[in-house]
């Protein structure tokens, strides 16, 4: 595997810097450009032995070998699904539980990996932490106390989709690396050369991240979805409700979401983002709808995200949430 297109000048770049490379990178920005992907293939390229010009690592040496099995003894790996596995071995009541915290236990493993000297002649050693802000109080703290004195030939590499939940001190010890996000023109040729249809419509419902189109398969919940946002104040919120429930709460409200920011932004700006093929018919519905229901329905919108997975009755939840939609476009305005 390569770096995504839209990613190989900065791994030429850090490749290029290698004999400067700092003992701890932060590599941050949106969802769906290849943030993780990126890190997994900048820490195998450090510990390759006969790394290319470009920068990817030669894929035939001892190292990738041993990266590419998993089992390489100079790279640590720090996520919070690794913490469900060890729990779940101990406890079979949390079988199906899903960590979303990496523990202090974890970081503290790290503490006999760093005693140790590399095993190959690069002297290198690498830790990969994704995603950083699933750090916790604690483990934040105890990775904190490893940056202020890190150990010769270690390189922590941190992937952060929400660095404003880091640590300010975490931040501040680490070289910040703003990942690129992909043009449009670079994005679609990938995402055609993935033979992914209707590439333009759902780049766009997927905010411009070509791997969030790859991760959903291709499932354009759009489509169905504006067909039904469309009718305004003739939507029938029951029937609605209905179809929507099919696509599970989170998807359902996650269209739902994108439609009201198109509606706001149509109205204050005259653009939209996510349903450009619909940009006409937003920005006539956008004339009919109440500014401040709408602003009060998009809040009511993010409190409802955030139990989107709870085990409550979400059709009725949906219907509930419909028939407030219909109600911003009773009152015309302008």
């Amino acid at each position: 595997m390569s770096v995504y297109p839209w990613q190989s000048e900065l791994l030429q770049k850090l490749s290029d810097d290698r004999a400067r490379m700092p003992h701890a990178i932060l590599l941050y920005g949106s969802s769906g450009i290849g943030k993780y992907d990126f890190a997994r293939q900048l820490a195998k390229s450090l510990l390759c032995l006969t790394p290319v010009a470009s920068g990817e690592p030669c894929e035939t040496c001892a190292s990738c070998g041993w990266y590419l099995q998993d089992n390489h003894p100079d790279f640590r790996l720090l996520t919070p699904e690794q913490d469900a596995e060890n729990e779940q071995n101990s406890a079979a009541a949390k079988k199906n539980a899903r960590k979303t915290q990496i523990s202090v236990a974890q970081v503290r493993e790290l503490g006999s990996f760093l005693e140790l000297s590399s095993h190959q002649s690069n002297g290198l050693r690498v830790v990969l932490i994704e995603p950083a802000e699933s750090l916790n109080a604690a483990s934040a703290n105890s990775l904190l106390k490893m940056l202020e004195e890190p150990p010769a030939g270690v390189i922590f590499i941190l992937v952060s989709h929400q660095i404003n939940r880091l640590l300010p001190t975490i931040i501040s010890r680490c070289r910040k690396i703003d990942m690129p996000f992909p043009d449009r023109a670079t994005a679609l040729a990938w995402l055609n050369q993935q033979g992914m249809k209707n590439a333009e419509q759902l780049l766009d419902y997927y905010g411009g991240a070509p791997l969030n189109v790859v991760r959903n398969n291709g499932q354009d919940a759009g489509t169905e979805s504006a067909n039904l946002f469309l009718q305004g104040n003739n939507l029938d919120p029951f029937l609605a409700a209905s179809k929507s429930v099919l696509l599970g709460m989170e998807v359902a409200l996650d269209a739902l979401q994108k439609w009201v920011y198109d509606l706001l932004s149509a109205r204050l700006t005259g653009q939209v983002r996510y349903y450009n093929r619909h940009a006409t018919a937003l920005q006539a519905l956008s004339k009919e709808v109440d500014l401040s229901m709408l602003l009060d329905f998009q809040r009511q919108l993010d409190e409802a995200r955030k139990s989107a997975n709870h085990p409550l009755n979400n059709e009725l939840q949906l219907e509930t949430i419909f028939l407030t939609y219909t109600q911003l476009f009773m009152k015309k305005t302008g």
